[in-house]
């Protein structure tokens, strides 16, 4: 079961790849999406930040309350490698907000912010034993609160895949040479 370091480290090591997943899109690119119907890497990095200002802030609702007894069948969730390697396909239920949507460099610093708020309260509630809190996830079950931030990770390096086929399938831009 994942703890507060396995789900810091996991968010760390996410977030690296993502970052050097970025670089391989040009951000004259950023908003185009390699394929019709189909997210732009600044859709993909809103989606990121969206969905981790949602947990962020549920969990931080949900441990000011008394942590309800959940029976242990019910604490049984999808396991995140299914996530993490993309083995379903889904659509998200969170539709991207476009007010979001701006130049790669804004959105990479605004993920980063995201992300540094995360760390912050991670380490705001390091002595609190919070993995009694549990609340559900529309697709994989009821996660603890540990779970919720390693899941943060794994729902990221799941993009960071996406990202990468992005970048490759974007359209080539042909450079006349100089004479």
């Amino acid at each position: 079961m994942p703890d507060l370091q396995y789900a810091l480290q996991k968010l760390r090591r996410a977030q690296q790849g993502l970052l050097l997943a970025a670089d391989a899109v040009d951000a004259t690119d950023w908003n185009t999406p390699s394929q019709a119907n189909s997210w732009s890497a600044a859709h993909l990095i809103a989606h990121l930040c969206q969905v981790e200002r949602s947990v962020l802030g549920c969990a931080d609702r949900v441990i000011r309350k008394t942590a309800l007894h959940v029976p242990y069948l019910q604490r049984l969730h999808v396991p995140f490698l299914v996530v993490e390697k993309r083995l379903i396909r889904r659509k998200s239920p969170i539709p991207i907000d476009a007010e979001l949507l701006h130049d790669k460099e804004a959105m990479l610093a605004e993920l980063g912010s995201v992300r540094g708020r995360t760390l912050s309260f991670l380490d705001e509630t390091r002595g609190r034993d919070l993995s009694v809190y549990y609340w559900p996830h529309p697709f994989l079950g009821k996660l603890n609160f540990y779970n919720w931030f390693t899941f943060i990770a794994v729902h990221q390096i799941r993009h960071t895949k996406q990202l990468v086929e992005i970048a490759k399938n974007l359209p080539k831009r042909v450079v006349p040479s100089q004479k």
